[in-house]
């Protein structure tokens, strides 16, 4: 069975709304054979990292950048992770007050140092998040899902 790791920093009913969607897609019952472990991403480790086959991380967008607790997770898993998990499949979502893009430049450096392999386009919403957003998010969480299916 497949693990796809859900790294995510939810502070807000937004981010919460966009995580719950991305969740909901993730463990559609039409997808089998894959076990979705969420993690906050305070909390989550180097050896997350190395359990699961691919990962889903989701973040606000705070003072231009990535929150500071995914900020944390690629720090604490980087270099752990860099050759065990090159190639392996990702995607994630941002949510920003008005501006997402030092957010997005930093997870897509990051992560293409990792060697990860972009499953899917990112969500990414300012403001409120509406239906159409949600339903990207759901998407987002039921295409990198379905990937891992064997």
């Amino acid at each position: 069975m497949a693990t796809l790791l859900i790294v995510h920093h939810t502070p807000s009913p937004n981010c919460q709304a966009m995580f719950e969607a991305v969740v909901s897609g993730a463990t559609d019952p039409e997808i089998e054979d894959v076990r979705v472990v969420r993690v906050p991403a305070l909390s989550a480790t180097a050896s997350d990292v190395l359990a699961a086959d691919g990962y889903l991380l989701g973040t606000p967008a705070n003072l231009g950048y990535m929150s500071g607790a995914l900020k944390h997770f690629f720090d604490q898993v980087y270099y752990p992770c860099l050759d065990a998990t090159r190639g392996r499949p990702f995607a994630y979502w941002v949510h920003g007050g008005n501006d997402v893009t030092g957010a997005v430049r930093g997870i897509e450096s990051i992560t293409k140092g990792l060697g990860w392999r972009r499953a899917a386009e990112a969500v990414t919403v300012t403001g409120e998040p509406g239906k159409g957003d949600v339903q990207k998010c759901w998407e987002l969480g039921a295409t990198v899902a379905a990937g891992l299916m064997g």
